[in-house]
């Protein structure tokens, strides 16, 4: 088949990296892409939040199979422009992606859905937000309605930072604190059939001890050897299935990527937030261990026949990613610095071992940086410590100037295997 995939950061060169290695695709093309989905896809130019220009470009292109990558084109409503010239797309609809659109959105879904998450109050005004804040205590929790590419949630002690949060927003949640690890598990869906995949969990603050402001996330690593056996099956039962079926039931089926942010409290699992797309950094680790053709996959969800699929099949080896961000992220990052050493990797720690690239161009004959985060490198393992070695021996290998990484990325994960 051929196949379209819009977006052009890590996420999207993951998905990119394993569809390139299915053999039941033929042609693969990614708008925008960068540097290194280059190698992979055949580049195309589209505004990702233009729904009749990336219709446009599949038709053009022959697509089978449209996948929409990020949250901000599903929230505009780019995979109904697409599914309206009659091409099967990977992500749900305009109404649906409010899941991830609109945190109030989400709360009144999961209370309709019986799904157990923190207790919320939504503010639009100062006194909403100053009742808000005193009835919960500290931590705070303050989440921005709207989409903020990661950026919008603001945990502290400090109530004086979360009222400046919460006032700088139209419209906020504030909710209760859950304790607890986080995890991340996505699940392909079709409306009706939630496929879920293995768990992930991803590191979010900046600096090494989750020191740092929030980001968009810093690493991740997978399986979580700490994690019950039962987890998935349980977050199956009482989080993804009655979600997608209450979406359904409200007129509004979720099909593509349901992505659950989740804490394990001492109450039980509980529901941080949802996502509409595949997560980044998770989706590095998580397609690092997906053994089965990923585009039948995606193409069973667009088409509805997720239920006839065979068991996904998993390696059981582990596999870590680590970003490399660039100078002063998350705030205004530096770019168009040269990245050197990505050929050494190739050449030094294939297959183990590869990079993903995030925020990056061609100059010529040089990559630079363009983004944030910048790559995302990537390796397996037989365990986690294996993984971890790979992943920061590879990294070492790269100079970006000023560039900034965690050194502890599934370190104690690790530690405890």
């Amino acid at each position: 088949m051929n196949v379209l995939l819009i977006g052009n950061g890590a996420r999207e060169h993951a998905l990119c990296r394993s569809l390139s290695l299915d053999p039941d695709v033929t042609a693969l093309y990614c708008a925008p892409g960068n540097a290194g989905i280059a190698e992979v896809a055949e580049l195309r130019q589209v505004d990702p939040l233009d729904g009749a220009a990336v219709a446009a470009l599949a038709v053009e292109v022959g697509a089978d199979l449209v996948v929409v990558g990020p949250e901000a084109p599903l929230v505009a409503g780019v995979a109904d422009a697409v599914r309206g010239v009659g091409i099967p797309v990977f992500g749900p609809s305009r109404e649906a992606a409010q899941l991830e659109g609109s945190k109030a959105f989400a709360k009144d879904v999961m209370a309709g859905a019986g799904v157990p998450t923190a207790r919320s109050y939504v503010c639009s005004a100062p006194d909403e937000v100053d009742e808000a804040l005193d009835a919960f205590g500290a931590p705070y929790v303050v989440k921005d309605d709207g989409l903020a590419a990661g950026k919008g949630v603001v945990v502290t002690d400090d109530l004086a930072a979360a009222t400046a949060h919460a006032n700088s927003c139209d419209r906020v949640v504030i909710e209760e604190f859950l304790d607890g690890p986080e995890v991340s598990l996505f699940a392909i869906t079709d409306g009706e059939t939630v496929l879920p995949l293995q768990p992930a969990q991803d590191f979010k603050r900046a600096l090494d001890d989750d020191e740092g402001p929030n980001t968009g996330g810093m690493g991740a690593y997978s399986p979580l050897p700490w994690a019950d056996p039962k987890l998935v099956e349980e977050v199956l039962q009482t989080v993804l299935q009655p979600t997608v079926d209450e979406l359904r039931r409200r007129g509004t089926p979720f099909s593509g990527l349901l992505y659950a942010g989740l804490a394990i409290t001492s109450r039980g699992v509980r529901v941080i937030e949802f996502n509409a797309r595949f997560g980044d950094p998770e989706t590095q680790v998580v397609l690092a261990r997906l053994k089965t053709p990923l585009a039948g996959i995606l193409l069973a969800a667009a088409n509805g026949t997720l239920a006839d699929l065979e068991p996904l099949r998993w390696s059981d080896d582990a596999a870590v990613t680590v970003v490399i961000a660039s100078h002063n992220y998350p705030g205004t990052p530096r770019t168009g610095d040269p990245i050197t050493g990505l050929a050494d990797v190739a050449a030094e720690d294939a297959p183990h071992a590869y990079v993903l690239h995030a925020g990056t161009k061609h100059d010529g004959d040089e990559v630079v940086s363009a983004g944030g985060r910048v790559l995302s490198v990537t390796a397996t393992g037989k365990n986690l410590g294996q993984a971890r070695d790979r992943a920061y021996t590879a990294l070492g290998r790269i100079h970006l100037d000023g560039s900034q990484h965690r050194t502890d990325i599934a370190a104690k994960a690790a530690a405890g295997e």
